[in-house]
């Protein structure tokens, strides 16, 4: 389609938006004159939007061997995508050893930067989506591209406005006076795949942002991916990669291809508000279904800043809490929480928008990652191993001894430094010798897991150069472990709470002092690095034990405690010294004191949880009684 032309309009405004105009006539459409200027990527990359109609509705979903068979019929655009790609990457690449050559790269840094930028866009969608990963990760990338980079999210040179006033009309089948009593005359944002203008609905007055895709996206994304797909065989081949990469592509690829149809976002965007829109401070725009296409998307407007401008810590646990109940706890999650997709409003609240491309996270491996959290703080690298071939990352047949040994070298001195000081980014980057030594595979589905989790971890690290995803999402797995009726994380913390038969209570209060931090209170952010008053801790503790979601903690207490007091009625029953050195009644060195701390907080109790801390006694009672009939049997008969 050749690029159009938006003639003059009057422009009106209204209150906290900004200016939008008017049409009270229908659009006369007006052909560009030669030579107008059209945006980069249809300039450079504009021959590959030659798709028949019928291709085009072949690519709906992403088929590889649909996309195959359409460029075999294609070779000549084929080849020159092929060249194009080559050549250009060739000279940016070339004239950066010039500069290292000449001991210019300093200087030229910033320039280079921006070619790059321009490059990208030039190239299209697949090769923007590849750089908005990197650029939300400001440890890894230098300042300079970071910066150039982060203009991908939101700020790409747009398509013609006439363009996609044309493809609204088409798509709603309505003329845009009879849509919208006011749109702005330029998009106020544009992205790979498309651009956002704001207006607001004619017959109900709301403001509403309005998603129009790209011309040609589909038919450039497919080549691409192709390419892509074909170059990741020969790089497993030649490099003997364990991973499946074109699977990776694959997965990678049909999220794409779902992001393209509007429709699926939208369903995606209601999910996601019924599933997540009610947690505290978190606001997620509604959809507008009757107006919304595959290539057409229109959404309740957001006002607000970009969070990665504004530095808000207690915003960044928002967001760290809403992703651990995305990915652990109904395993719907958003896979692209790029700054750009991420906003403060202005009434203090994390704003989600964007929902082209989510992820599914399985029950099993939601309990497989929350399991080989768990071991990992705890440095049991021997059921790390074993969580490992749960997750798919490790074939079944690895030498279990072995892998354990490579992951302590890898992970302990990590881990040493206590959960609140573990970078994901580094845990990720040291395990790469050990994941090839040992054939370690990445699935394809949780390729999108990890870039969430590093994608998050960056954003946060632009406010807080200290900050680490995982020691401030522990808590919330802590809490989860042992508040869940899951069977299989039951089973776990009961595993992590016996080692060789002994009960060790250090992890049991290790997991009880990292739940008290799962909170999202902005008192809270302030001084959750802190250590919290002693007595704030027993009382939190017993409200928890002494409640309904404490109950499996609490049985095992009970059991716990009756064993050591049953142990001290038995002289027969030899204990290891370890067992000794763990047990309830030897573990604290100031019990007296501590039990005095507890009788002191008993009166803050509700009336509920008196009742249910005198039944204690009762419970315990039962528990030596059925343990000293258990033991007199045993006597007579044996």
């Amino acid at each position: 389609m050749a690029p159009l032309l938006l003639p003059s309009s009057p422009i009106h405004s209204f209150p906290a938006t900004p200016k939008l105009s008017f049409r009270s006539k229908p659009r006369p459409i007006i052909r560009a004159a030669a030579g107008l200027e059209v945006d980069s990527f249809t300039k450079k990359s504009g021959y590959l939007f030659q798709l028949s109609a019928f291709e085009a509705e072949s690519l709906l979903d992403y088929s590889p061997s649909r996309i195959a068979a359409i460029y075999r019929r294609k070779p000549l655009i084929l080849l020159r995508r092929l060249i194009q790609v080559g050549t250009t990457f060739g000279k940016w690449f070339g004239v950066r050893y010039i500069d290292n050559l000449m001991e210019r790269s300093d200087q030229m840094f910033k320039v280079r930067a921006a070619e790059l930028r321009k490059i990208l866009v030039e190239l299209g969608p697949a090769y923007i989506k590849i750089a908005q990963a990197v650029s939300s990760r400001p440890d890894l990338i230098p300042p300079s591209y970071l910066d150039e980079l982060s203009l991908l999210q939101d700020r790409i040179t747009p398509f013609s406005t006439e363009v996609a006033l044309d493809t609204i009309e088409k798509e709603l089948g309505l003329r845009i006076d009879e849509l919208f009593s006011e749109i702005s005359p330029k998009p106020v944002a544009a992205a790979s795949l498309g651009q956002v203008y704001q207006a607001r609905l004619r017959r109900s007055g709301q403001v509403v942002a309005v998603k129009v895709q790209r011309p040609g996206v589909q038919a450039a994304i497919s080549l691409d991916i192709l390419i892509l797909r074909f170059l990741a065989g020969v790089v497993k081949k030649a490099g003997k990669f364990n991973t499946d990469l074109q699977a990776v592509i694959d997965e990678w690829a049909s999220s794409l291809f779902r992001e393209m149809d509007y429709r699926k976002e939208a369903d995606n965007g209601l999910k996601f508000r019924r599933l997540y829109g009610g947690l505290k401070d978190v606001f997620v725009p509604n959809i507008n279904m009757e107006h919304t296409t595959r290539r057409v998307l229109v959404m309740e407007w957001v006002e607000g800043q970009k969070l990665s401008e504004v530095k808000d810590l207690y915003l960044v646990e928002v967001g760290v809490y809403c992703s651990f109940n995305q990915l652990l706890e109904n395993g719907f999650y958003h896979a692209d929480p790029h700054p750009g997709n991420l906003f403060r409003t202005f009434d203090g609240k994390l704003a989600y928008i964007d929902f082209g491309m989510m992820g599914e996270f399985k029950q099993e491996f939601r309990e497989g990652f929350i399991e080989a959290c768990l071991h990992l703080v705890n440095r049991d690298f021997d059921a790390l191993s074993k969580d490992f071939v749960t997750l798919g990352l490790l074939p079944p047949t690895a030498e279990k001894e072995a892998v354990t040994k490579a992951l302590t070298g890898v992970f302990q001195d990590a881990v040493a430094k206590g959960v609140r000081n573990i970078s994901f980014g580094d845990l990720v980057g040291n395990l790469g010798t050990t994941m090839y030594k040992f054939k370690f595979q990445i699935p394809s589905y949780f390729s999108l897991v990890i870039r969430s989790l590093a994608v998050l971890e960056g954003i946060a690290i632009s406010s807080d150069p200290n900050y680490k995803v995982l020691g401030s999402t522990y808590p919330w797995i802590a809490k989860k472990v042992l508040t869940d009726s899951s069977p299989q994380l039951k089973s776990s913390l009961q595993a992590l709470l016996y080692k060789d038969g002994a009960f060790r209570i250090d992890r049991l209060e290790s997991l009880l002092t990292e739940s008290l931090r799962a909170r999202t209170e902005k008192a809270l952010v302030k001084i959750q690095r802190e250590e919290a008053n002693s007595r704030v801790v027993f009382k939190e503790i017993l409200y928890f034990t002494l409640t309904e979601k404490g109950s499996f903690v609490r049985e095992i207490l009970i059991e716990e405690f009756a064993k050591e007091v049953n142990g001290i009625g038995n002289p027969n029953n030899n204990q290891s010294a370890y067992l000794e050195e763990s047990s309830l009644l030897s573990y604290q060195p100031a019990l007296v004191s501590e039990i005095l701390a507890v009788l002191s907080i008993i009166p803050e109790l509700p009336p509920e949880l008196q009742q249910q801390l005198l039944r204690l006694p009762a419970d315990l009672a039962r528990r030596l009684i059925s343990r000293a009939s258990a033991r007199t049997i045993q006597r007579i008969f044996l």
